[in-house]
């Protein structure tokens, strides 16, 4: 969300700022908004002033006998009371109206956030290893003699509907493992620190972290007013919700591995496919809560976290920024990972890295104290994949695909399967 007060001492800066990112003016709105709601308090004020001092002046013409300058006064008291509880009620709505339109409003893009329209201008900042060249037409994982046996699709979709998965045996086992790897990875290497958390949270979460109130269509609302998390970094960075901490606190690094659950609004038609996009999938989130002057350092750093695990798996990927008119609501600077998949021939994301400055810790009200003793500031978060399991998965199946419809596993699932290094064409592991 953003600081009311900045918008009034700038407010060209939001509109250029949302500009960039494609998106109409808003700081007029608001600031008119802001300006109604300030003078219904001040009214209120000089209300409520009048109100206490016939208050006071009401004893004394009672003493005086002065029965018509007390009725009057009497009267006023009255009067009075009821406008500053009228005007109380009216300011206390149009500061929920201004509350709720500075929270549909985006993130402003950090200066070295590339500007563009959409995917097309996204700009690649990194590239590693070299797509794998087949001696034979690549498949994609779903159609690979060795995954058919564990990846159900028919099953699924009797359970539950389209978009899910039934994943069993060796199948079922890699995909696990790979969780098990990025998890380990991230503690033992990366100095993050292993968190589980609900997959069921309250509403006032999802307004913290920007799904409310604008994006609930994507995520599943339950009967009883509770939210699915569409990813960890719901609960994750809503650990400081209303929170204030010591500067000695940060920054704080979470990972935690969870399912998670998406409606995929808006999506139909795009990659239905096999196992990419699902309603239900599992996924390893990243989630760093830092000072200011840190976290554009940070977006760096966790950017390296999810790029060494396709690095230790053998992955080719490329990193794009993001550009203004393609990133999310509430970023600042997006680094996308786009692992190579040979089935189709492309890069595809899994992973996507965010930097959001205050935006979400000023919805959540999550402080920090400096060291120094002075006011409290507001803290900075950033989330991210590191990865998405189920695409991981896709990637390690279709990377390592032999022509009989086997895969060769990445040497660093070994231990992690027994010691066994191959899936079989027969969907078992040897």
């Amino acid at each position: 969300m953003h600081d009311i007060k900045a918008i009034r001492e700038n407010p060209a800066a939001l509109d250029a700022a949302l500009a960039r990112r494609g998106a109409e003016p808003m700081s007029s709105q608001v600031l008119a908004l802001d300006a109604e709601r300030r003078t219904k308090i001040q009214a209120a004020e000089e209300a409520q002033s009048v109100q206490k001092k016939a208050a006071k002046e009401v004893g004394a013409a009672k003493a005086k006998g002065d029965e018509a300058e007390f009725e009057r006064l009497r009267a006023l008291v009255g009067e009075k009371k009821a406008e500053v509880a009228a005007m109380q009620t009216e300011a206390k709505a149009l500061d929920q109206q201004l509350t709720d339109l500075l929270m549909g409003i985006p993130n402003t893009p950090f200066d070295d956030t590339p500007d563009g329209a959409d995917e097309d201008d996204n700009v690649e900042i990194n590239r590693w290893g070299t797509p794998v060249e087949l001696s034979f037409e690549a498949k994609e994982h779903y159609d690979l003699a060795g995954v058919k046996p564990g990846m159900d699709f028919e099953t699924a979709a009797k359970l539950s509907g389209s978009r899910f998965v039934v994943l069993s045996g060796a199948v079922a086992r890699i995909h696990r493992a790979l969780a098990q790897f990025m998890i380990n990875t991230h503690i033992d290497e990366n100095g993050l620190t292993e968190t589980w958390t609900p997959v069921l949270v309250k509403p006032e979460m999802m307004y913290g972290t920007g799904q409310l109130p604008k994006f609930g269509e994507d995520s599943y609302e339950t009967t009883n007013g509770w939210w699915l998390v569409p990813t960890a970094e719901v609960t994750l960075t809503n650990i400081v919700n209303n929170v204030t901490v010591e500067e000695s606190y940060l920054p704080r690094r979470y990972v935690a591995h969870t399912q998670c659950f998406r409606s995929e609004a808006g999506s139909a038609g795009r990659d239905t496919s096999g196992m990419l996009r699902q309603h239900q999938f599992e996924k390893v989130e990243m989630v760093s809560i830092t000072k200011p002057d840190a976290s554009r350092a940070e977006l760096d750093r966790m950017t390296k976290c999810a790029e060494g695990i396709l690095e230790r798996l053998g992955l080719p990927y490329r990193t794009v920024a993001l550009c203004t008119g393609d990133m999310g609501f509430g970023a600042q600077r997006t680094h996308d990972i786009e692992v190579w998949l040979p089935g189709q021939n492309t890069y595809r994301e899994i992973s996507s890295v965010s930097v959001c400055g205050d935006f979400q810790a000023r919805r959540m009200n999550a402080r920090f104290k400096p060291a120094d003793g002075g006011k409290p500031e507001f803290l900075h978060t950033l989330n991210g994949s590191g990865l998405a399991v189920g695409r991981c998965l896709i990637a390690v199946l279709e990377n390592g695909q032999q022509e009989d419809g086997s895969v060769v596993l990445p040497e660093v699932l070994h231990p992690y399967l027994g010691g066994k290094t191959t899936l079989t064409a027969e969907g078992t592991l040897a």
